[in-house]
């Protein structure tokens, strides 16, 4: 058998230390390897597999697309699929008359996104915007300007010198409030740092602020308080920041709404979508605008200053098209709304469990925050790899989830997310919770 592990073989893996399973095929929520042995995806991959795993539909839709035209510029043509994908998608935006574009990666969205920014206040004659904020901890992505956005010091001090410059303010995080207080008494202070920050800045030089709406997984799926993104909206508004939301990891339905917008009446400037767009049949990408941000470049006899060789792709655009057809015509998204609720009741019991801090989450986006003190909240120093040891344990049982760390203070910290196919069965959720306590079982052996 292979030795699927660095330095065999010609692929640069990612992890250069260990040795990964030969995936040969997936249906609903399972994957199954090369040897016969079956995983429980119990994240969706990286939460992007919406639909589950080998749907027929969406391989044939894309071949059929393929077969017509497989690529064209996007730049100087366009075609049925991206013009029919934009009008689905813009159906569902929280503002009328949205104008998509679509890419490949949640990172190459969020680049995007900021540069739609920046050349807004440029054609509106205020060249002076061009700050950016954004929360910790945060996650956008691993590309250079969406690294320097993020809030994850173990992923950015290899890179720090090549890092642009941004600005921060604290997550509503509420399970780790940096000032010790819990809402409503907080009376939102972390939306308030905003507007402290704005005006810090100068609201003559911020262009915009970048936020995921439910935090990903640098917060282990933390919703915020209610009244959180009123207060934001309201700030932005003031002093003329744009609202940008990260929806990479809710959109497409994960929390039980299309848009994780919708479950707070939040009305952006700006959406980013990706992964569950096409439940990862396809890498696909969206930046949905409010038309009157185009229209200001339009004004000038400009043209939106981004490019990219895959932007709107035909085939990636026909998966996205399959992806969403599927999904109404099976009711998923109420689908996900009802798993959610079963899977909060199948995992609640967990929390008695003595390495479980906290579990928190929307839909069938959920975390699971990992601490050495429940008490205190106290996290296991990193240097004992808790949530790799999990990993490790959790994979060997058969179960996939999506690992995180320092969100405790930038270094400690361990979490996994548990976001499944929304197709998951209540049987099929109850034996994901026996996977995660079994697993929990062994690490309790562990770290006594």
């Amino acid at each position: 058998m292979p030795n699927y592990q660095y330095p065999s073989g010609s692929v640069l893996y990612r992890d250069l230390q260990h040795g990964l399973p030969l995936i040969t095929r997936g249906r609903g929520v399972f994957l199954q390897d090369a040897e016969g042995r079956k995983y429980l995806d119990g994240s969706g991959g990286a939460a992007v597999v919406n639909i589950g795993h080998g749907v027929r539909e969406i391989g044939e839709a894309m071949a059929a697309q393929a077969a017509k035209i497989a690529y064209v510029s996007g730049a100087k043509f366009t075609h049925y699929p991206v013009e029919r994908l934009a009008e689905r998608v813009a159906s569902f935006l929280p503002f009328p008359d949205g104008k998509v574009f679509f890419l490949t990666s949640g990172s190459e969205a969020i680049e995007a996104a900021i540069k739609l920014a920046r050349q807004y206040w440029v054609e509106r004659g205020k060249p002076k915007k061009y700050r950016v904020i954004s929360r910790f901890p945060s996650y956008h992505g691993n590309t250079l300007a969406a690294l320097s956005l993020s809030a994850r010091k173990h992923y950015q001090e290899t890179f720090r010198p090549l890092l642009i410059q941004s600005h921060k303010i604290p997550a509503p995080y509420c399970y780790r409030c940096p000032w010790g207080l819990a809402p409503p008494a907080c009376r939102l202070r972390c939306a308030r740092e905003l507007e402290k920050k704005i005006v810090k800045l100068g609201p003559e030089s911020v262009s915009a602020f970048v936020t995921e709406v439910v935090g990903g997984s640098s917060t282990g799926a933390s919703v915020p308080p209610p009244g959180y993104f009123e207060a934001v909206r309201a700030i932005c508004d003031k002093h003329s920041v744009l609202l940008v939301v990260d929806e990479v990891m809710t959109g497409a339905g994960r929390t039980g709404e299309w848009l994780a917008c919708h479950h707070f009446g939040l009305v952006p400037d700006v959406v980013v979508m990706g992964k569950g767009l096409t439940s990862g049949y396809f890498p696909l990408s969206a930046v949905a605008a409010k038309k009157e941000l185009v229209d200001a470049i339009r004004r000038r006899g400009h043209n939106f200053l981004h490019a990219q060789t895959f932007a709107h792709h035909p085939v990636g655009c026909s998966a996205g098209l399959a992806v969403l057809d599927y999904m109404e015509k099976h009711d998923l998204l109420a689908r996900c709304e009802r798993a959610g609720d079963v899977l909060w009741r199948r995992l609640e019991p967990l929390f008695s469990r003595p390495h479980v801090g906290d579990i928190r989450g929307l839909g069938l986006l959920v975390g699971i925050e990992f601490v050495k003190d429940k008490k205190r909240k106290t996290p296991f120093p990193r240097g004992k790899k808790y949530v790799e040891k999990f990993m490790a344990a959790a994979i060997k049982n058969g179960l996939f989830l999506w690992p995180n760390v320092g969100h405790a203070g930038g270094a400690d910290g361990d979490l996994v997310m548990v976001a499944p196919p929304f197709v998951i069965k209540d049987r099929e959720i109850g034996l994901l919770r026996d996977k995660i306590a079994s697993t929990l079982d062994e690490m309790e052996k562990m770290f006594p």
